[in-house]
């Protein structure tokens, strides 16, 4: 019997799927096949999966489709299949079914949720991956009569799961620190929205599209955890600060009343496609025309073009202008076949006092511009001062800016005597390095020595604006060697040691951007880094617990470090927050002790004797995630060097 999976899939809901290969009893060989036949095919069906697994799933879905002919094979066997055949493949069928619950989560699971637990679900791959094995090893082929080229091709898969069994997954640490930044509460700043935008484009969560979709599979996933999870706090923050950029409006997602309105449905009644906002996914009434030839609903298509956002969102190519026209003819089209259906369109919002056009501040901006290189240093003061302002404001006017020319003055402008044109001036690259083009422009004039020289001799604001642009421009990876070439990291080191709280967190960002360099590393560590982190370990009031904690498993990664924090002293730290921190402090703190304690026993035997193993316990059963999974790491290791007291 072949289940038909076709219909199970098509609204997003359980459909069904996860009764697809589910043992019911006795089943016969046919029906074994044919029902594991029916979970690869239904595999395949699966459009495309979240980032952060992507290779992983495309891996494992490839490698099950390679065992059809064998079924193929089995399906056209002649002989009676005995019990001893009938049981190895009731095994595979469970491997199968395993593998293909994995595949469905990371198709439509939360994209939020499957990043932050990475990790994780690289341990669940790594499970589906000794079930196959055991299950394909144990096949016996000769009683199956199973020809010699599909044998050899399942030898091959089995080749190719033992490599991806040996594989260890490593953290995306890019990835990690955009996360830090974002969830930081601490730093409002303007700066942070650039973060937020380059993490929503990491996990493809950068539409209106997206953001509806994640919002059910968050709504999903609290079912199934409880809402009051602290992953799942964390999960709704990270969702409403996307919608923040796009300016969705927010509403509590585990509210079932507050699910985006959608079109009323009625079985004889279907709203042609192209009536639909691409982003929305709803009726337009006022269509307009983009410089691509795409039509969007007007009120969408200009928070789009507010988020600073230059590109058309359904062809992703760049605009040559962000002018729209009316669609005229659709809007005609619409109009005749919501009267001919008795189709009510939803009542228009005011727009108005929302929408932002910047063309009357382009003369402004030009005149300002021009005014950077008055040889009056008055006009010079106000002039860099207006530019700063505006630069904050809004995305558009941080292209117009660019666009006339104001980046090479700004340059020139760092290196002036007057310490408050230098404040603006570095304040002013910081807020216009928020748009990825200008990122380029700024790197390309030569800025970054001009700002590590703001970083070293300019007043204390000017330093902690200097170390948030540095963080903004290590973006781009060739600017992490540039900055540190420049001899970038002490002055950061300096600044983190002496700093005011705003000076230490932009300090202690930065130094984490450019950690995530190898060399940059034994730099930080030469430089002094890590007396000055151990001090914000100790002093709980700074609130950089956890982004301390982040540099330091960084730089346990590498020899100097681990023989810098090597200490009695920190041990007893880090088993002090292990102890009493918050439960994000406990699971850093102990990753951090893993990654030294995997590289020398006798830190284990001194995190023993600070009284670490209750805690770890503790940890092991009631952390976060990842935290139970290292301080079972740690468990293990004290295990192995029989140190459990």
């Amino acid at each position: 019997m072949v289940m038909d999976v076709g219909e199970r899939d098509g609204d997003g809901e359980d459909g069904g799927w996860e009764n697809i290969g589910e043992d019911n009893g006795t089943k016969s060989p046919t029906d074994l096949v044919d029902e594991t036949v029916s979970m690869i095919e239904y595999v395949a069906r699966f459009g495309d999966y979240r980032r952060a697994q992507r290779k992983e799933c495309y891996n494992l879905a490839r490698r099950m489709k390679i065992l059809l002919p064998f079924f193929d094979e089995i399906r056209h066997h002649g002989s009676p299949i005995s019990h001893n055949c009938v049981a190895s493949l009731s095994r595979l069928k469970k491997a199968i079914r395993l593998a293909m619950k994995l595949l469905k989560t990371c198709n439509e699971g939360s994209k939020i949720h499957l990043a932050l637990e990475s990790e994780a679900i690289m341990i669940k791959f790594h499970n589906a991956y000794v079930k196959l094995t055991q299950a394909l090893e144990e096949l016996p082929f000769d009683e199956l009569e199973v020809s010699d080229e599909v044998r050899e091709q399942i030898e091959l898969m089995l080749t190719q799961l033992t490599r991806a069994k040996k594989r260890t997954d490593t953290q995306d640490i890019e990835l990690a620190v955009d996360l830090m930044a974002v969830s930081s509460k601490t730093d409002e700043r303007n700066a942070d929205i650039a973060i937020v935008e380059r993490l929503a484009k990491k996990l493809d969560l950068h539409t209106v599209k997206d953001l509806k979709i994640e919002t059910i599979a968050v709504k999903k996933l609290s079912k199934e955890r409880g809402s009051t999870a602290e992953s799942i706090q964390q999960i709704i923050q990270l969702l409403n600060k996307f919608k923040q950029v796009l300016g969705m409006e927010i509403t509590n997602v585990l509210d079932d009343t507050d699910t985006p309105q959608k079109l009323s449905k009625c079985h004889s009644l279907v709203i042609p496609h192209e009536f639909l906002c691409p982003i929305t996914l709803e009726i337009m009434r006022d269509p307009v025309i983009v410089a691509s030839g795409q039509t969007f609903e007007r009120g969408s298509i200009q928070k789009w073009f507010d988020s600073n956002h230059r590109t058309c969102p359904k062809t992703r190519q760049t605009l040559a202008h962000l002018s729209v026209a009316p669609n005229y003819a659709l809007k005609n089209l619409i109009t005749q076949w919501c009267e001919k259906n008795n189709f009510h369109l939803p009542k228009k919002e005011d727009q108005a006092s929302s929408r932002k056009f910047f063309v009357d501040h382009e003369d402004e901006i030009s005149c300002l511009v021009e005014q950077l290189s008055s040889s009056q240093l008055e006009v010079q003061r106000k002039a860099v001062k207006n530019i700063r302002v505006l630069s904050k404001e809004n995305p558009e006017t941080r292209v117009l800016i660019a666009k006339h020319g104001a980046i090479p003055r700004l340059v020139k402008l760092l290196s002036y005597p007057d310490s408050k044109i230098q404040e603006h001036a570095v304040t002013a690259l910081l807020n216009l390095s928020i748009d990825e083009s200008n990122k380029r422009l700024i790197t390309d004039e030569h800025a970054i020595p001009a700002i590590i020289e703001v970083l070293q001799n300019g007043s204390m604001e000017s330093k902690e604006n200097s170390a948030a642009a540095l963080f903004s421009l290590s973006m781009l990876d060739e600017n992490k060697v540039t900055i540190a070439l420049g001899n970038g990291i002490p002055p950061l080191v300096d600044l983190l040691q002496d700093g005011t709280i705003r000076g230490k967190r932009d300090a202690v960002t930065a130094l984490f951007s450019l950690s995530l360099n190898q060399l940059n590393k034994v730099r930080a560590i030469e430089a002094g880094i890590v007396p000055p982190l151990m001090l914000l370990l100790e002093d709980k009031k700074l609130g950089m617990v956890d982004e301390a904690l982040s540099i330091l498993l960084l730089l346990a990664t590498h020899a100097e470090g681990r023989h810098e924090m090597g200490q009695l002293s920190f041990i007893q730290t880090l088993v002090d927050i292990i102890k009493d921190g918050t439960p994000k402090n406990k699971e850093c703190a102990t990753s951090v002790l893993l990654e030294l304690s995997s590289n020398n026993y006798s830190h284990i035997l001194a995190a023993l004797q600070f009284g670490v193993y209750e805690h770890l316990v503790e940890i092991a059963e009631s952390g976060t995630n990842r935290a139970q999974r290292k301080a079972n790491g740690l468990l293990q290791l004290m295990s192995k060097s029989e140190q459990i007291p």
